[in-house]
């Protein structure tokens, strides 16, 4: 029999995923609870990627036209129910703020007091209060486009909580926009979804199958919602951006109109997208393994940690010249326009010390001892191979390819995610098979099934009801990569002309 492999993570992925997932995240120093239930306090090392995925957004929205702005944090109950589909939609998930001081009572206890005259939400999203601003600001098709985002936190009370995937607060951004026409609109909604695309794919190594929701899944009062779906290493989907076309439903509720060209009064036509530190959560489940987190250099929180070896006090000196004078040349090159991010780690932790960055997911790891120095070179380690396979490379040569390194793990990463996402998934046409592909491989493993299943679907959502009771597993979106192709639902057997993605989700 084999001797099993140690790894730095226990449970390994495959033995208890859920505690898997929250032991990255403990051992790269991410995250941790909060003292409020559902909440969490993100740590330096995790709030860093967030930071690269807003720098990443927040270029790309500003080269299209959109500026940011901010809105307040506390909604008046009254705005959310303009709009009925949007308080439906939210209202299980809403925190109320019903008074506005506290007060001593008579055994000395701190006791609401001042009650609203109308209660307040704290906002689980912006669109009613944003709309209002949009009413003031919009008289003239002049005015139109208008084109605002903000960058904020939410609050949405689940009951069910996991760090960075689900929380009852998390940050985001919310985009808005209002426009004179319907074909704007629904261009911009795409626009903002190739966005989306392009960092998850380019940026995070994550590939991901863009289509629109059906009816049951669609943003509540959107007239048309589209997503972009990952798959983790459970098999699951994760929904990693959305951006809803809301047709009229919030301007005829908050009253937005313009006047036209033709100087006729008309309702503007709107927009919603976001995305939120769930992504975090989809590069965790998406990358690592059974020795903690892996970074995708572009998203990444570092690029590479120089480790001095010194054994000896009398190499202390030539050792960390060295390492201050490599770390200065190599924060001075610029890798897809940020800077090299370069820790120096001198600890004294012996073997615990290379352990604890391969945990965080460094993409390089560099070791620099004494014979290195005597022969001008590196000993490196990548994150994307096996903790054991290293290469010793010339100073010089480390230097000029640093950024070609990285980019061939950047590379290494994505396809290896996209061959994982094809080999679980599949087209499915027989209804036992399908059912058979969504049951748990064991027992116990509830949670790994088979993967994603493009199958044929009438239309009927009482089908698409039935299938979501029966197994858990909803249609993740009507894929715009699936062509028109005869076939028969895979729930009631009726015709159909398309397939879609079903699968399991957070």
């Amino acid at each position: 029999m084999a001797k099993k492999i140690k790894t730095a993570i226990s449970p390994t992925r495959d033995e208890d995923y859920p505690k898997w997932y929250q032991q990255i995240i403990k051992a790269a120093d991410l995250a941790e609870n909060s003292p409020v239930r559902g909440c969490m306090v993100i740590k330096p090392w995790g709030y860093a990627i967030w930071e690269n995925i807003v720098k990443v957004l927040d270029e790309k929205f500003k080269s299209i036209g959109v500026k940011n702005a901010y809105f307040p944090l506390f909604i008046p109950l009254s705005f959310l129910a303009k709009e009925a589909r949007h308080v439906e939609g939210f209202a299980k998930e809403c925190a109320v703020v019903s008074h506005h001081r506290l007060e001593q009572n008579a055994a000395n206890e701190l006791v609401p007091a001042g009650k609203l005259t109308e209660p307040l939400i704290i906002r689980p999203t912006s669109e009613t209060i944003i709309m209002d601003s949009f009413k003031k600001w919009i008289t003239s098709y002049r005015d139109l486009p208008l084109l605002i985002n903000q960058w904020s936190n939410v609050v949405r009370w689940e009951m069910r909580t996991r760090m960075f995937l689900r929380t009852s607060e998390f940050l985001w951004q919310e985009g808005h926009t209002a426009h004179a026409s319907r074909d704007e609109a629904v261009n911009f909604t795409s626009l903002i979804l190739n966005i989306y695309q392009d960092l998850a794919e380019n940026y995070m190594a994550i590939p991901v199958i863009k289509g629109s929701k059906t009816l049951a899944e669609r943003f509540p009062g959107a007239d048309e919602t589209l997503t972009i779906e990952a798959m983790m290493q459970d098999h699951k989907a994760l929904q990693s951006g959305t951006s809803h076309f809301l047709g009229q439903n919030f301007a005829k509720a908050a009253e937005i109109n313009f006047q036209n060209a033709k100087e006729k009064e008309e309702f503007v036509w709107t927009t919603s997208w976001g995305a939120s530190t769930r992504l975090v959560g989809g590069l965790i489940m998406t990358h690592s393994d059974d020795n903690g987190l892996i970074l995708p250099p572009k998203i990444a929180s570092s690029h590479v940690v120089l480790l001095p070896i010194i054994r000896k006090e009398v190499d202390r000196g030539p050792v960390m010249e060295f390492c201050e004078a490599l770390a200065k040349e190599l924060r001075n090159k610029v890798y897809h326009q940020q800077k090299i991010g370069v820790e120096i780690d001198n600890r004294d932790i012996g073997g615990a010390r290379s352990w604890e960055w391969i945990k965080k997911g460094i993409p390089l790891r560099v070791e620099i001892g004494p014979r290195d120095i005597a022969a001008d070179s590196v000993f490196l380690g990548r994150r994307d191979k096996d903790s054991r396979d290293k290469i010793t490379l010339k100073r010089e040569t480390f230097i000029e390819e640093l950024t070609s390194i990285l980019d061939e793990i950047q590379e290494n990463l994505f396809n290896r995610a996209l061959s994982y996402q094809k080999e679980h998934s599949q087209n499915i046409d027989d209804k036992s098979q399908f059912y058979e592909f969504f049951t748990p491989k064991a027992k116990t493993k509830p949670e790994i099934h088979g993967g994603f299943a493009f199958a044929h679907w009438c239309q009927n959502p009482d089908c698409e009801s039935r299938i979501k009771d029966d197994l858990n597993v909803t249609i993740r979106c009507i894929p715009f990569s699936s062509e028109p192709e005869d076939g028969n639902c895979i729930y009631c057997g009726k015709d159909s002309k398309k397939r879609v993605l079903f699968a399991k989700a957070y």
